[in-house]
């Protein structure tokens, strides 16, 4: 990987667009997937976070990976290291994005790094992203993919704790038809999420992994309902992963100005934390 760096680090400045319109269909899908009761009507806002499900790259099967992603070196960096996860993120809500406008998502490779971390090397590419609905901003983001290796025997283990129980708490079911919905509302191919067998036998977890990106809508989502609106920003960050043979709880408290929320399995430490503001 150090021999890599500055090879890898020639993709930063590389940009990738895309351009949706925005159906009734995709958003009835959406909140059918998640049990919401949302205005799906033409002009009606949809809901928070529905956006990661538009303007997905629709990459030739040919062009696809062994793990389900698109091929690394087009627009990615060709990491050579096997695990790839959505590791956090950044985003703020400028406008509500409506049925029947048309989104432009503007994709540009901001960064390239390499650390080492508990389990090995680890490589961080930061991307941002513009959406555009009918040419007005309405939303900006940040997204931090993390690439590693597999985990080695004993390796990387730490002690346990738990995580606290929140002021508001909500739990889920992680269902295999809960995952491979998500996995089919947002194109994504990644097997750790639908195939059991990929999951366990060549990366070597103990089940189908909860998407990192369904963890943060479910974050925000609850954010909204609890103070009644949606965040008008809202930051993630990965810290485990959940798998689909236990429930897990979303969990908030208030903070200074917005809310601290998380998510965790039973007895299990955090596994995602989040902050929205309004």
């Amino acid at each position: 990987m150090e021999a890599d760096i500055e090879h890898l680090r020639g993709w930063i400045g590389r940009e990738e667009r895309g351009e949706e319109l925005v159906t009734r269909s995709m958003v009835e899908r959406f909140t059918a997937t998640f049990d919401l009761e949302e205005d799906t009507r033409n002009g009606a806002a949809i809901p928070v976070l529905s956006h990661v499900c538009l303007t997905v790259p629709s990459v030739p099967t040919a062009k696809i990976g062994t793990d389900g992603h698109p091929a690394r070196g087009d627009f990615l960096p060709p990491v050579p290291l096997p695990r790839r996860m959505w590791a956090g993120g950044h985003m703020a809500f400028h406008d509500d994005i409506r049925v029947g406008e048309t989104v432009a998502r503007t994709s540009r490779i901001k960064d390239v790094l390499i650390k080492k971390g508990r389990s090995g090397t680890l490589c961080f590419v930061t991307v941002e992203h513009l959406f555009e609905a009918d040419g007005r901003r309405v939303i900006s983001e940040r997204q931090d993919i993390v690439f590693r290796g597999m985990d080695l025997p004993g390796g990387g283990l730490k002690p346990v704790q738990p995580a606290p129980e929140g002021h508001h708490r909500r739990m889920v079911e992680p269902t295999q038809i809960l995952l491979f919905r998500y996995s089919a509302l947002t194109f994504n191919g990644h097997r750790i999420h639908y195939d059991a067998p990929y999951a366990r036998d060549v990366e070597s977890y103990p089940g189908l992994i909860v998407h990192g990106p369904m963890q943060a809508t479910m974050l925000a989502q609850f954010a909204a309902d609890i103070r009644g609106r949606s965040p008008t920003r809202f930051e993630f960050r990965s810290l485990s992963p959940l798998f689909d043979d236990r429930s897990f709880t979303l969990n908030a408290r208030d903070d200074v100005d917005g809310l601290k929320l998380w998510t965790a399995a039973k007895e299990g430490p955090v596994a995602m934390e989040a902050r929205a503001s309004w």
